[in-house]
């Protein structure tokens, strides 16, 4: 069995994120979105929220499961019997970043391979800082979340 680990804080999680693990889905057995408790980071959701959010969003995906993690992502995925770590480029200006942490997994874990899959062109663009900052000033982020995330999104933004 194939198992890929998909890291990230989808913060909120968007079309994005769902078509990576839509095309991940299809090339391994199971994937693991695992929904990062980063303390450094400030967050528009809280990780159970941003799991919640996930599960539903990615429900049709029966070969998918979303957990929260904490830690080093290469252990998570050693737990978890995964062999890849999937990472998403959307432009040349991820790399660098990417590559390090690539190579600083490689050099814990030799044994989990980072893969990097881009997103479709349509959402290659799409980021979940963007999409937050563009709802904070009241602009249409609807093509960019499902409408259970942008309905969650417009109640934080509310009750700011």
């Amino acid at each position: 069995m194939t198992k890929a680990v998909y890291p990230g804080s989808f913060d909120p999680i968007t079309h994005g994120h769902c078509d990576l693990v839509e095309r991940a889905a299809r090339q391994f057995d199971q994937v693991v979105v695992a929904i990062a408790n980063n303390i450094n980071k400030q967050t528009m959701f809280t990780v159970d929220e941003r799991v919640e959010l996930a599960e539903k969003v990615l429900a049709h995906l029966p070969n998918v499961t979303v957990i929260s993690v904490t830690g080093l992502i290469v252990d998570f995925t050693e737990q978890q019997g995964a062999t890849a770590i999937l990472r998403g480029l959307r432009a040349v200006s991820d790399f660098e970043f990417e590559f390090q942490l690539a190579s600083m997994n490689r050099n814990l874990k030799p044994d989990i391979e980072t893969l990097f899959m881009t997103p479709a062109e349509q959402y290659a663009y799409i980021s979940s800082s963007l999409v937050k900052e563009v709802a904070r000033f009241n602009g249409d982020v609807s093509m960019f979340l499902h409408p259970l995330v942008l309905e969650r999104v417009k109640q934080k933004l509310a009750a700011q």
